[in-house]
């Protein structure tokens, strides 16, 4: 699994320790994932992603998942997200129908 945000998109940043002797050794900074539930009433269910706190945030402020998948250009979303925002799409559907 790869260690990328689903929402913002951050990955891992590469760059270097600098010692005091000015010594240099690469390293990596991830970013600070964490895995989330949020209640959808459209699915009836928990989605779960794997977010970073930034992404998480983005969420909540948008108010809440359902919101959040809809309103979002599909451009900007992953593939993962389209998917989920399909499965939203077609229960919307049923539920007018």
């Amino acid at each position: 699994m790869a260690r990328v945000c689903t929402v913002t998109g951050k990955k891992p940043h590469f760059g270097n320790n600098v010692s005091h002797a000015n010594n240099r050794c690469r390293r990596r900074w991830q970013p600070n994932l964490q895995v989330c539930s949020f209640p959808s009433e459209i699915l009836g269910k928990a989605v779960t992603l794997r977010l970073t706190a930034n992404g998480i945030r983005t969420i909540e402020h948008n108010g809440g998942i359902d919101s959040w998948v809809l309103t979002t250009r599909k451009s900007r979303l992953s593939d993962e997200i389209l998917k989920i925002r399909k499965v939203m799409e077609k229960a919307l559907a049923a539920k007018a129908a």
